[in-house]
């Protein structure tokens, strides 16, 4: 590998000198020990942000549920924005579908905390585990009553 390249203080030249590297088929010269962290951090980062958007799409659900008077238009706005964004993670990324069930057990504890401290109401209010079924959460059309 070209020396004055290195992953440690120059990640996007090192990642473009790799690139080249790949199109050329110069397999001996690759970083091959950062490139197989880079690609297991990639599958890490989408399964991280599927997890995220979970939480935020459960907290404004919690909320709409058990807090109703105030309800509004941002937490509708929220609620299909988080919608839009798993749907588009899931079809970039369809193996995703089946981490959808561990990305919500992971979720839920965080979204139930947002939602209490965003609602003032206490957490003993809200269920202990996500009682909405995946076909719920990803369903335009579903908001609780």
């Amino acid at each position: 590998m070209n020396k004055s390249i290195d992953y440690e203080t120059d990640f996007y030249a090192w990642a473009q000198y790799n690139a080249d590297l790949l199109r050329q088929r110069q397999f001996s010269e690759l970083d091959i020990e950062h490139l197989v962290e880079e690609l297991e951090s990639m599958g890490k980062r989408d399964r991280r942000e599927l997890t995220s958007r979970f939480k935020i799409l459960l907290a404004h659900l919690l909320k709409w549920q058990y807090q109703p008077s105030y309800r509004c238009s941002s937490w509708r706005g929220s609620i299909a924005e988080q919608r839009l964004q798993i749907n588009d993670l899931i079809k970039a990324n369809p193996s995703l579908k089946s981490y959808l069930p561990e990305a919500i057990i992971f979720a839920y504890p965080e979204a139930l905390e947002l939602a209490s401290d965003e609602t003032g109401l206490p957490q003993s209010i809200f269920p202990t585990t996500c009682t909405y079924s995946i076909e719920q959460l990803l369903d335009k059309n579903f908001v609780t009553t």
